[in-house]
């Protein structure tokens, strides 16, 4: 966030009707950053109204913040033992007759208990806090510019974006080499699922905010 001195003086010198060209050159002849200077400037819009108008500055808060990371460790819980539960259900009704011999005895019950507890926890604690995040957000529009958001909403995308593509090249690998057996195919199909539901899921969310100018 620009100076908070810098800020006043660029908004007091819009307001005695400066041209921005020249308020630009007056404050790096004082040694301000170029960055400084331009990020104060950018601060207000640029219309012919007497008084300084601010735009909508990206919101940032230590409790939004907790809250965002969360909701995003939580939501990854939760698509880890989702997978894992599928996995574990697909190895059971398609069983591998080479591996099945040399598998550990309850390994299947073990991992689908472990999900199922993953689950049982994580999926309420993720409708929770999606609850709050979207209450908060109508009640006060101003977090629809949260910084923390928009990080974790592109993060996610680039998360699951590339475990969509790391799963397409996996399917086309095993089908050229003869291997792409049911229980494989049927867990490339649960990840790109999973994956493509929260790629689905944040690009709307990041198209929308766009759209709005967020």
């Amino acid at each position: 966030m620009a100076n908070s001195i810098l800020t006043a003086f660029v908004k007091e010198a819009l307001e005695r009707g400066q041209a921005r060209p020249a308020i630009r050159t007056a404050l790096l002849d004082a040694g301000w950053r170029a960055e400084e200077v331009d990020e104060s400037l950018s601060a207000f819009a640029e219309t012919a109204f007497p008084v300084a108008v601010p735009r909508p500055q990206s919101y940032l808060s230590a409790r939004e913040a907790f809250f965002y990371l969360l909701f995003f460790i939580v939501l990854s819980v939760v698509a880890y033992n989702l997978g894992s539960l599928l996995f574990a259900l697909i190895d059971t009704a398609v069983p591998d007759k080479i591996e099945q011999p040399y598998r550990y005895w309850g390994g299947s019950d073990t991992q689908i208990r472990s999900a199922i507890a993953g689950l049982i926890v994580g999926t309420p604690i993720f409708f929770w806090l999606a609850r709050i995040l979207l209450k908060a957000r109508r009640s006060n529009p101003a977090l629809q510019r949260s910084r923390i958001r928009k990080w974790l909403i592109y993060v996610s995308l680039v998360i699951a974006g590339t475990i969509l593509v790391a799963d397409a090249i996996s399917v086309v690998y095993n089908f050229l080499s003869g291997e792409l057996t049911l229980r494989f195919a049927l867990k490339a199909l649960v990840v790109a699922a999973i994956a493509g539901a929260i790629f689905g899921y944040f690009i709307t969310n990041a198209e929308r905010d766009e759209a709005n100018g967020i």
